[in-house]
């Protein structure tokens, strides 16, 4: 399952994100890992919780994102969830690639059994119409 959370910059889609996985991490009997730009929200985040900072991995395209998305989801057989903080910036992704990126995502969600949240800084209406059914909040 790819869940969305959606919005232009600044309307607070990451605090929506945080709540959510911090809510889930109580009812999830897997791993979940939070991935962002930065490590500026460790410490809003359960100790259950791995977060990884993407900038720090050089990833420098969607397909070296996609890969390093596998190399996560390959060492830990007992992940059950990922979410994706500022998904445009830690996926080097501009808003016309984002369906086929998207794509990608929710073919790793169903061969891996993989859940995924997805923070995304645009607009409902900027969105690819296949992706619109999966927004869960949008500000």
């Amino acid at each position: 399952m790819v869940q969305f959370i959606v919005g232009k910059k600044g309307k607070g889609k990451t605090k929506h994100l945080l709540d959510k996985v911090n809510t889930e991490i109580k009812d999830v009997q897997g791993n979940v890992v939070y991935l962002d730009k930065s490590t500026k929200h460790m410490f809003e985040l359960n100790n259950k919780i791995r977060l990884i900072d993407v900038s720090e991995y050089m990833v420098t395209d969607s397909d070296e994102f996609i890969g390093f998305v596998c190399g996560i989801i390959s060492q830990d057989h007992d992940l059950q969830q990922m979410y994706f903080d500022s998904f445009l910036k830690i996926a080097c992704l501009e808003a016309e690639d984002l369906g086929k990126v998207i794509g990608k995502i929710e073919k790793i969600s169903e061969k891996f059994h993989v859940d995924f949240v997805i923070s995304i800084s645009l607009d409902e209406s900027e969105l690819p119409e296949n992706v619109r059914s999966n927004i869960i909040v949008s500000l």
